[in-house]
């Protein structure tokens, strides 16, 4: 991937809040936690699952800069979104820590080395996992994920 590539997944990777945020504008009121499409999450659950993932995505970079080829552990989503009660809660300090992780993440990334970018771990579901894996693999998440939530908003209408 030339440096060219990597700056323009980072940008799309920096607009992924404002994209889910512009995703929930005229949600209707209440309906939040509706799932009007079977075995699919709600807007809410969303949100919250963005903030887990960030937070998780967020120390796996960490952990590929830092330390010599480390285990990046795979975890359950759907697990985290029951066992943590995410259609239960607020997604309010969820959307607020999706956004703050990823604006502390982006001079980072913008600060790696070609070298940087060439650095490996091992995934422990996907196997062989780079830098640059991670950043196609979150370049994409909250723009597919804010897209779900206009699909819903438009379902729930």
């Amino acid at each position: 991937m030339t440096n060219q590539e990597r700056q323009k997944l980072i940008d799309h990777y920096s607009a992924g809040p404002d994209e889910v945020a512009r995703s929930l504008e005229g949600f209707p009121a209440g309906k939040l936690t509706a799932k009007p499409f079977p075995g699919k999450w709600s807007a809410c659950e969303i949100v919250h699952h963005l903030a887990d993932s960030e937070s998780i995505s967020a120390i796996r970079i960490r952990r590929l800069l830092a330390e010599d080829r480390p285990v990046i552990q795979g975890y359950d989503q759907e697990e985290y979104a029951r066992r943590l009660r995410y259609n239960e809660r607020d997604h309010a300090p969820s959307l607020a820590t999706f956004r703050g992780v990823r604006e502390a993440t982006v001079p980072l990334l913008r600060k790696m080395s070609d070298q940087d970018w060439q650095r490996q771990g091992w995934h422990t579901e996907s196997g062989l996992y780079s830098a640059e894996t991670w950043l196609q693999i979150y370049a994409a998440h909250a723009h597919n994920h804010a897209a779900q939530i206009r699909r819903l908003r438009e379902a729930l209408g």
